[in-house]
């Protein structure tokens, strides 16, 4: 199910969403505490609330504002919704564009998770961490991005592991777009589609022309995959500029 979320202009778009995205973590924290404090709960710590974010510059003004926001940081893991390949001193890393916007002001005492790390084999990371019990649950919250082609995350259908990574119950997968620069680390389709919280930041009248036809009917794309899933609610938060 999608749900529209229209602005006018880009702040009022990235305050909005940002407003969202605090209550839904708000939300986590108080179900997990309440978990942990249960009397046939394990002892053991709450675990972090995770936040998995976007790269690319149309995010930018919306996790400079959420950085602003006063919570409780320390309890909240921030990861990607995916990466590419490349060391974090790379512009091209989206671990950097994070520790450059969200990692500041309020969140620099969040925990960060990353998903690259170029000194391992690309596979080889994939695989440990899809092993890696921080990561045996999917985000509780999410921020999508969306190309003009319809990828979300980095599950793009020109890539060769577009199958994998649409069917696979893995919470990982390695995908070499083939009309992008660089591989990439990605969370997978069924991943991304047990999202409790799931948002979508665009911009643009070519972005909703590209999400209306996914949603009308599905296609060889993963925003229509997600779209089109009856059990996927989907909050989009658009500017029209």
């Amino acid at each position: 199910m999608i749900q529209l979320h229209a602005f006018d202009d880009q702040r009022a778009q990235s305050d909005a969403l940002a407003k969202a995205v605090g209550d839904a973590l708000q939300a986590s924290l108080a179900a997990q505490a309440a978990a942990s404090a249960a009397p046939s709960a394990p002892t053991q710590s709450a675990r972090p609330a995770m936040l998995a974010v976007s790269g690319g510059s149309s995010p930018r003004p919306f996790l400079q504002t959420l950085s602003t926001q006063a919570f409780d940081w320390s309890r909240i893991a921030v990861t990607l919704v995916d990466d590419r390949w490349v060391p974090e001193s790379d512009g091209a890393s989206n671990s950097q564009l994070v520790h450059a916007t969200l990692l500041q002001n309020a969140a620099k005492n969040a925990m960060f998770w990353p998903l690259a790390d170029t000194t391992q084999d690309l596979n080889a990371h994939v695989a440990a961490l899809n092993a890696d019990p921080r990561f045996s649950a999917v985000p509780d919250v999410a921020i999508l991005g969306m190309g003009e082609d319809g990828h979300t995350a980095s599950i793009f259908a020109d890539a060769p592991e577009w199958d994998h990574a649409i069917t696979t119950a893995e919470r990982f997968v390695a995908v070499h777009p083939g009309s992008a620069p660089h591989a990439r680390v990605s969370w997978s389709l069924s991943a991304l589609k047990e999202v409790k919280h799931l948002f979508l930041l665009i911009a643009g009248p070519r972005k909703m022309d590209v999400l209306n036809a996914a949603t009308a009917a599905l296609q060889k794309n993963a925003i229509s995959q997600l779209a089109n899933d009856k059990g996927v609610r989907l909050d989009v938060y658009w500017c029209a500029n």
